[in-house]
C-alpha cells in the first residue's frame, strides 16, 4: 500500500514498524532522517566499508538515503525496519542494526544486518544490538531470521552465532548464508524429518 505525503512524495505502508528496543547497555532507536549527520561521523572510516561496500557518505547523501528508507519499501507486504544503535552510558551513536521482513508461510522471514563504527568495535556492541533486534522479532512472531555475510568477515560471523544463528551451505552475491528458526519451526522440521524418514 502507499499514500502521497506532501510534495508529492509516494510513502509506502510497513506491515511491521520498527519500535525501540532496550538492551543492557543499549537504546535501539528507529531511524529518522536526522541522525544521518551524527552517523555520517560513525560511518566515516573507509576500511568499515571493506565488507560492506560502498564508500563513507556524506551527511546529505546520507539524509538522502534516510529518506528513502523512511518512505518504506515499496515491495508489497515487506517492510524495512531500521535502528540507530546508541550506546546509553556515553550518549552518542555507535552503529545500525536493520531488518528486511518479507512474508512467506506463519510469522514470515526477516534478514538482518549491522554495522558498528570503527572507534565501538571490540566492545561486544554489534553482539549485544542484534541480540537484541533477533529477541525482539521473536516477540513479533517472525518465525525465521537470517543474514547474509562475508565468509572472510570473522568477527560478523561470531555476532551471526551469537545472535543464534548458524551457517549454512546457500550463498547470496558471494556471501554465505546463516539461519535461524523459530523453536516451534525447528521442532517442526524435526518432526517432519522423522515422517519422512520412517519408511
Amino acid at each position: 500500500m502507499a499514500d502521497t505525503r506532501p510534495g508529492g512524495r509516494i510513502a509506502y505502508v510497513n506491515l511491521f514498524e520498527a519500535q525501540a528496543i532496550a538492551t543492557a547497555r543499549l537504546d535501539l532507536v528507529p531511524l529518522r532522517v536526522d541522525h544521518a549527520e551524527e552517523m555520517a561521523g560513525v560511518l566515516s572510516d573507509p576500511a568499515l566499508h571493506a565488507f560492506i561496500g560502498g564508500v563513507p557518505e556524506t551527511p546529505e547523501a546520507l539524509r538522502t538515503r534516510y529518506e528513502r528508507l523512511a518512505g518504506g519499501c515499496p515491495d508489497p507486504g515487506a517492510s524495512w525496519l531500521n535502528w540507530v544503535v546508541r550506546l546509553r552510558d556515553e550518549g552518542c551513536l555507535t552503529g545500525t542494526v536493520q531488518a528486511t521482513v518479507t512474508p512467506g508461510g506463519p510469522g514470515g522471514a526477516a534478514e538482518i544486518a549491522w554495522v558498528v563504527g570503527t572507534a565501538w568495535q571490540g566492545r561486544g556492541i554489534a553482539t549485544e544490538a542484534a541480540r537484541g533486534l533477533v529477541a525482539w522479532l521473536d516477540r513479533q512472531s517472525v518465525r525465521t531470521v537470517l543474514a547474509h555475510i562475508h565468509p572472510e568477515h570473522r568477527a560478523s560471523e561470531a555476532v551471526a552465532a551469537a545472535a543464534g544463528l548458524t551457517v549454512t551451505d546457500a550463498w547470496q552475491d558471494g556471501e554465505r548464508r546463516w539461519l535461524r528458526r523459530s523453536a516451534a519451526q525447528a521442532d517442526g522440521a524435526r518432526a517432519n524429518s522423522g515422517t519422512q524418514s520412517g519408511r
